[in-house]
């Protein structure tokens, strides 16, 4: 069953996230193993750069779906390419309406990604809301068999401080719970008149159900990040490099260097200069 090797490549292929693995697979299995959910499926990643937010919701999507981010079901949406100019934000509201009305009249089990939540423009991600709560049929479709995911890096900075207390005193990133996170990811997203969640109706009404935490990177996992790069690239895996790569790129803070800035984003790019 494809939630068994979903379960196998987050626990394999995820360098570092426990809590992510956690609340992923409870969402799924929970959703997928309702015939009859009440609610469509809502989950909001957020975390900093390079920490694997788009590498999970990509990698739900393909075991979702057969052709994965290319399905006709799932539909991606940037803020910066499809809801550029603040002052078409009422045409955008109605666009945005009408699509996830006719894409859940062809399909109810569609995907809806919605990438850089921080940017995007705040009161625009409301219009969704009549399709994420549990009232049974809206417009004529029933839609509750749906997935929306948020991907967001506000909050990052915050979860990023509380790993870093929380290291210094003394607990392990991956003894960190999500009652140790959430109400600084509250804080930074929902409380953030630049962010695209402020004041939003989603948040009043509770219709997240679950909120991911990525965890900021240490050097070990860099190292692992870099060593998967290679496999991928068909290249040698020469610890010198892997040591080197890891220790291109910035960590903070200043004195202790615990954790990546960037996490895993630029480990492509960089081992191709030791080749």
């Amino acid at each position: 069953h494809f939630v068994s090797g979903l379960e196998f490549d987050l626990a394999t292929s995820l360098e570092g996230q426990p809590l992510v693995r956690q609340q992923v697979m409870k969402g799924v299995r929970e959703f997928l193993g309702n015939p009859n959910p009440v609610k469509p499926l809502v989950m909001s990643f957020h975390g900093s750069t390079g920490t694997g937010k788009t590498y999970v919701s990509s990698m739900l999507i393909r075991y979702l779906f057969q052709r994965g981010l290319q399905s006709p079901y799932v539909h991606h949406f940037s803020p910066i390419v499809h809801f550029p100019h603040a002052e078409q934000i009422q045409q955008y509201k109605e666009s945005l309406k009408r699509w996830i009305q006719g894409n859940l009249t062809n399909c109810g089990r569609s995907a809806f990604l919605f990438d850089e939540m921080d940017k995007m423009h705040p009161g625009l991600i409301d219009v969704i809301i009549p399709f994420l709560g549990p009232s049974w049929v809206v417009y004529g479709t029933n839609y509750r068999k749906a997935i929306f995911i948020f991907i967001s890096n506000a909050g990052g900075e915050q979860i990023n401080n509380v790993t870093l207390a929380l290291w210094r005193a003394r607990k392990d990133r991956e003894e960190i719970s999500l009652q140790d996170l959430e109400p600084a990811i509250s804080k930074a997203v929902f409380e953030n008149p630049q962010s695209g969640f402020w004041k939003s109706g989603i948040i009043n009404e509770h219709l997240i159900d679950f909120v991911v935490p990525f965890l900021p990177l240490k050097h070990h996992h860099v190292k692992q990040c870099v060593i998967s790069e290679l496999v991928q690239q068909g290249l040698e895996v020469r610890p010198s490099v892997v040591q080197e790569v890891a220790d291109s790129i910035p960590y903070f803070p200043e004195e202790e260097k615990l954790f990546s800035s960037t996490g895993c984003k630029t480990v492509a790019s960089r081992i191709s200069f030791f080749f």
